[in-house]
């Protein structure tokens, strides 16, 4: 496995961020890390990467232990941090050739610089200083950074963060690709970019693991429950709706639209439209939707 976590643990004075944390990454894996703000996976990647020490456990990086050999750990490893830091008055032909020579790059750094360049389709804008580019474009750079030395594991924290949507399409492909060959861990609160790129997901809550499964998989652990979208022409009573047998929550999707969730057991359709007739109500639309990722994570991290 190209990256071993067992039992690591990370305190902030009292405070502890990870919390017996476990978990293997192989070759050809593009693992999607998500969780709520604060759970505490930057803080997993920043002891990957070796910029913070684990307080308990062991992590090691292509059989490398981070806190016994950090150089060859950095070796093996590319990053983006989730605030991507950039020499903003170099241009990007001379930083990436700055990278690659501070990890000991020589005889064909031109080469690994164009190949990069290319690939993150920073041709056109490589004579311009980094200052004068877009978010987009800086966080283009700062994949290009992390893959100049051809690392065999990438470590992306929020990796599309600020990009458009034809930006959007173009880095997730990237990653696809990149993920073939190396192993990828990022980090997002994009639902959408999980499922369209991870073939893996680690969901993290309070400092522990609440889920790691297969994309596919996660998306079926609630498949005994139903989503069940409504919209009525006028307001309703709430709780009175929550309150209907096999209901486990109701929650607003904007102007007297709902989102119903159900025990799955039975088809609450028929209940919910007879709680519109005796509310005096007008059912707009009705339809199951099916569960995605998105409601996964908010039942497992609530």
């Amino acid at each position: 496995m190209s990256v071993q976590v067992q039992n690591v643990s990370k305190y902030y004075g009292e405070q502890k961020a990870l919390d017996g944390v476990s978990f293997e990454a192989g070759k050809g894996q593009v693992m999607g890390f998500l969780g709520p703000n604060g759970a505490g996976k930057s803080t997993m990647m920043k002891i990957i990467t070796c910029y913070l020490p684990q307080t308990e456990g062991t992590v090691k990086v292509c059989g490398f232990d981070v806190s016994e050999d950090p150089i060859e750990v950095k070796k093996r490893v590319g990053y983006l941090p989730e605030h991507n830091p950039l020499y903003s008055e170099m241009y990007i032909r001379e930083y990436l050739e700055f990278i690659g020579g501070l990890h000991g790059i020589k005889s064909n750094l031109q080469e690994r610089v164009k190949r990069m360049l290319n690939s993150t389709g920073l041709e056109r804008e490589q004579h311009k200083k980094i200052g004068q580019l877009s978010k987009g474009y800086r966080q283009r750079v700062g994949l290009a950074q992390a893959l100049i030395h051809d690392p065999e594991v990438l470590i992306l924290d929020e990796p599309t963060s600020g990009l458009d949507p034809n930006q959007l399409v173009e880095i997730r492909h990237l990653i696809q690709e990149i993920g073939k060959e190396k192993t990828v861990i990022l980090s997002t609160h994009i639902m959408q970019e999980v499922e369209a790129i991870c073939n893996r997901v680690i969901i993290i809550n309070q400092g522990k693991i609440v889920a790691d499964q297969d994309t596919q998989v996660l998306r079926r652990m609630t498949s005994n429950e139903q989503l069940i979208n409504i919209e009525f022409d006028k307001p309703i009573d709430q709780a009175r709706m929550a309150a209907l047998a096999g209901v486990l929550e109701v929650t607003s999707d904007g102007v007297n639209r709902w989102k119903v969730r159900t025990s799955g057991s039975t088809d609450l359709r028929p209940v919910l439209f007879h709680f519109a007739v005796e509310q005096g109500l007008a059912v707009l639309s009705m339809q199951v939707s099916e569960q995605n990722l998105e409601e996964v994570f908010r039942q497992l991290t609530r």
